[in-house]
């Protein structure tokens, strides 16, 4: 359906070439201070026509906060976003030839498969339009989840086509075993991916390929995909809904429902399946870390981990539950659809083909766009396992103190009576 979440709920409404895209958020805690300007940097990060290797289609996507504040307040009321579509051009899909045939790897097809009718302009709620509302809403969880655990979400190009910042080898199968990787992930922030425009690859050697190639293909009318890797650090351990919304799950769930994604690893990935166990092993120590302000920790009743991992094979994760170090994933996404060459297709009843050059305004390369939707459906999942654990943490808070405790013994650890 349009609606994401459990205890902060998004849902989301829009076509990519109606009179505007949104979001409803609902469950956002109240008394947080929150105006436009909050959410319309992200905004202006996902913006078409950011330069000379992303769609022309210019649209300012300025954020209107319509409900849910008062006073630049939050008051715990569900929040309405709206976003005009000032540059729509529903005129651009209005011909003969493409209302006979469906575009290829387009959802013209299977929208009217499942609906009967579907939108006659652009994807409708297929479009990557459609994903303002939840980079809107990410925003806003971002900044409580920045306020109250000092949490930090950062994402970046890390492939374009056979273009790689981290390239594997039969040594290195994946990143997680690459130092320069884990080294970077502990400090890259967005000022320093925002450096390295219009393909924000952190990576100056890297970056330069990447955007040639991208250009190579928009010179022939074609498109390329690729990757992108997204880091959050100083997530409290404990995390995760067992056993069907283990927090890797939901993070799947959220990257794969992105438009143009194709797939999830998160940790060591698919890579880390040519390691043997004795390496991919994460060995426990002891966590020196702080997660949040001191304040801010207590008041939320969620405990900073004693430990942490030696090694970061799991990617922050183990049995679906953060345990409190960094975590990483890596999402691809396949080349745009709409490309201007001659593609054959086939009329709607299938009883001829015919030839279809798209027109309208595209990406070449959809990877660099993704950075803030990345971002913003990853704030989403986080802040929904933290309010759900929150609940569990204060609803326990209330039970009188157990009589049993923990303590070690010389088999390991056992329970004893006070």
């Amino acid at each position: 359906m349009s609606t994401f979440g459990h205890a902060f709920k998004v849902t989301t409404y829009g076509e990519s070439h109606c009179r505007s895209v949104g979001c409803i958020i609902d469950g956002c805690p109240p008394g947080m201070e929150l105006t436009e300007a909050d959410i319309q940097p992200q905004m202006t990060r996902r913006r078409p026509g950011q330069s000379a290797i992303t769609t022309p289609r210019n649209e300012k996507d300025r954020v209107e906060i319509q409900s849910g504040t008062e006073f630049g307040v939050t008051l715990g009321t569900p929040i309405g976003l709206r976003v005009l579509n000032e540059d729509q051009r529903p005129k651009d899909y209005g011909n003969k030839t493409m209302d006979l045939y469906p575009r290829p790897s387009h959802a013209d097809w299977t929208y009217l498969e499942k609906y009967g009718v579907k939108a006659s302009s652009g994807g409708g709620r297929s479009s990557a339009r459609e994903t303002i509302g939840r980079v809107a809403a990410g925003a806003i969880a971002e900044k409580y989840l920045k306020l109250a655990y000092g949490i930090e979400i950062v994402a970046f190009t890390s492939s374009i086509g056979a273009v790689h910042m981290f390239p594997p080898t039969p040594e290195i199968p994946s990143p997680s075993q690459n130092p320069e990787f884990l080294k970077m992930i502990e400090t890259i922030d967005r000022e320093t991916v925002d450096k390295f425009l219009p393909v924000r690859c952190p990576s100056q050697e890297a970056s330069d390929r990447m955007t040639e190639y991208i250009a190579d293909f928009r010179d022939r009318n074609d498109s390329i995909g690729g990757t992108v890797t997204c880091v959050i650090r100083n997530v409290p351990s404990g995390l995760g809904e067992p056993c069907f919304d283990k927090l890797e799950a939901s993070l799947a769930h959220a990257m794969l429902s992105i438009p143009a994604t194709k797939g999830f690893e998160i940790g060591s990935g698919f890579g880390g399946c040519e390691i043997p166990g004795s390496i991919h092993n994460d060995p426990f120590i002891k966590s020196t870390a702080v997660h949040g302000p001191e304040t801010g920790a207590a008041r939320n009743g969620i405990p900073r981990p004693k430990l942490t991992t030696k090694t970061n094979n799991s990617g922050g994760i183990q049995g679906g539950i953060s345990n409190g170090a960094p975590i990483y994933f890596r999402v691809g996404f396949k080349p745009a659809a709409t490309i201007s060459q001659e593609q054959t297709t086939a009329t709607y009843d299938g009883e001829s083909e015919g030839v279809l050059a798209a027109k309208g305004r595209h990406d070449p390369c959809v990877v660099p766009r993704a950075i803030p939707i990345v971002e913003s459906m990853a704030a989403l999942v986080v802040i929904d396992a933290l309010l759900q654990q929150m609940g569990r943490h204060e609803a326990r808070r209330q039970l009188p103190p157990l009589k049993q405790t923990l303590e070690p013994s010389d088999n390991g650890v056992s329970m004893q009576t006070e």
